[in-house]
């Protein structure tokens, strides 16, 4: 039996409904007192999404991040809004950030 690529396979929501699994890449930026939040522990932790760091730099005073997320569309949508509401920015990635 193949294996179905992870944006097509289904995930099960806290309501019990099998949802089309999403992978994005967002590009996180922090700058001032939201660079020593654990933000990233924090969206994996309180929404039903997987991250996975994909490139990262971190300087005193700003630091950005490359996330892939995977989850169901409408559960990346709350976390993405949830860290905007906190004070970072959110910007969609294109492409592969490792090939460059």
């Amino acid at each position: 039996m193949s294996e179905v690529p992870a944006a097509r396979r289904g995930q099960i929501n806290r309501r019990g409904v099998c949802t089309q699994v999403a992978v994005r890449r967002v590009r996180l930026t922090f700058e001032g007192d939201l660079i020593t939040d654990p933000v990233i522990y924090q969206l994996g932790k309180d929404f039903n999404i997987v991250t996975n760091i994909r490139r990262a730099e971190v300087h005193a005073d700003v630091g950005w991040v490359v996330l892939e997320l995977d989850g169901a569309e409408a559960e990346i949508d709350m976390a993405l809004a949830w860290a905007a509401g906190k004070g970072v920015r959110v910007d969609l990635v294109t492409g592969d950030v490792i090939e460059g």
